[in-house]
C-alpha cells in the first residue's frame, strides 16, 4: 500500500509537468485550430535558458525571467514563422511548426556543448515523511503547487479579464470575434507567447533533479497523448489528462517487475495505451467538444 500511495504522489508530481504541457498545446489548438509541435523546443529552450541564469539571479527568478523571455520567443516566431501561414491548410501550418521545433532545438543544443547543465533546483533529491512513513519528494510538491498557481492565474485571466475574454470568444467563433472588434491575430500571438512560457516552466521542472541535456524535448511527446486523452480543446482535460497518464505511468513503473514479460520499459508507452483505451469509448476525448458535421 506504501508503494502505491508514493507512486501516486510521484505521478501527481509528474502528470502537473504534462498538465503544463497539455495546456500550451491546448491554448495554440483553441486559437488557431492547429497543433503546434514547436512547443518540445520552447520547453527545451526555457530550461536551458535557467541553467544560465540560476547563478547570477537565483532558481525562482531565473524560472521567472526564462518564462518571459521563451514566451516573447514564441511569441516572435508566431509574426515571422507562422502568421504569414494564415489562411493556408491546416496541414501545412502544422508542418511550419514542426520546422520551428527541429530550428529552435538546433540553436539550444549548441547552447548546452558538452557540459552538463543544471537547474540549480532549490529541492534536489530531498523529501519529507508523512503519517505511515510515505515519503514524498519536495520537488514534486513544487511542481504541484507551481501548477495549481499557474492554473488558477489562467482561470482568472480568462474568466475575468477583458483579453482572456477576447481570446475566448476568438476560440469559440472567429468570425463573430472579429465582428465585435476583437484582434484575432493578437489572440493568436498571445496564445503562442502563453504556451512557450508554460513550456519553459515544464521544462525547468522536468530538469529539476537531473540534468539538462538534448533528449529533454521527449517529455513533450508525452504531452501528445494528455491532450488527445483529455480533449484537444479542453483545458480542464489536459490538466485532467496530464494527471491521469503521470500517476498511470508511475504505477506502471513501479510494478513493472512484476510483470517481466512486459519489458523493461513498459511505463514508456503507457500514456499511449491509455489514450487509446479511453479514445475507443469518448473518441474526442474526456472533456473535447463533439463535432457535428452535417451534409
Amino acid at each position: 500500500m506504501k508503494d502505491v500511495v508514493e507512486s501516486i504522489l510521484r505521478g501527481i508530481g509528474t502528470g502537473s509537468v504534462y498538465a503544463l504541457l497539455g495546456l500550451g498545446f491546448v491554448i495554440i489548438y483553441k486559437a488557431t485550430r492547429v497543433i503546434s509541435f514547436a512547443q518540445p523546443a520552447f520547453m527545451l529552450a526555457g530550461a536551458v535558458l535557467v541553467t544560465y541564469l540560476v547563478k547570477p539571479l537565483g532558481f525562482f527568478v531565473a524560472l521567472a525571467v526564462a518564462s518571459v523571455v521563451t514566451g516573447a520567443l514564441a511569441l516572435g516566431i508566431e509574426r515571422v514563422a507562422v502568421r504569414p501561414m494564415v489562411g493556408r491548410p491546416v496541414f501545412t501550418v502544422a508542418i511550419i511548426t514542426l520546422g520551428i521545433d527541429i530550428a529552435v532545438r538546433v540553436v539550444v543544443n549548441a547552447l548546452i556543448g558538452l557540459d552538463v547543465r543544471h537547474v540549480g533546483d532549490p529541492w534536489g533529491l530531498d523529501t519529507w515523511k508523512l503519517p505511515g512513513g510515505i515519503l514524498i519528494e519536495q520537488r514534486h510538491v513544487a511542481m504541484v503547487v507551481t501548477t495549481a498557481i499557474l492554473i488558477a492565474g489562467l482561470f482568472l485571466f480568462f474568466r475575468y479579464t477583458r483579453t482572456g475574454l477576447a481570446m475566448r470568444a476568438a476560440s469559440y467563433d472567429q468570425e463573430a470575434a472579429l465582428a465585435q472588434g476583437v484582434s484575432v491575430g493578437a489572440v493568436f500571438a498571445l496564445s503562442w507567447a502563453l504556451a512557450g512560457a508554460l513550456a519553459a516552466v515544464a521544462g525547468t521542472f522536468a530538469a529539476v533533479g537531473g540534468s539538462v541535456s538534448e533528449s529533454l524535448w521527449l517529455v513533450a511527446l508525452t504531452a501528445l497523448p494528455v491532450i488527445i486523452l483529455g480533449g484537444l480543446d479542453s483545458l480542464p482535460g489536459a490538466v485532467v489528462g496530464g494527471l491521469v497518464v503521470g500517476v498511470v505511468q508511475e504505477i506502471t513503473a513501479t510494478y513493472q517487475g512484476d510483470f517481466p514479460w512486459l519489458g523493461g520499459n513498459v511505463s514508456v508507452v503507457t500514456p499511449y495505451v491509455v489514450m487509446l483505451l479511453i479514445l475507443l469509448v469518448r473518441p474526442y476525448g474526456l472533456f473535447g467538444t463533439r463535432e457535428v458535421e452535417r451534409v
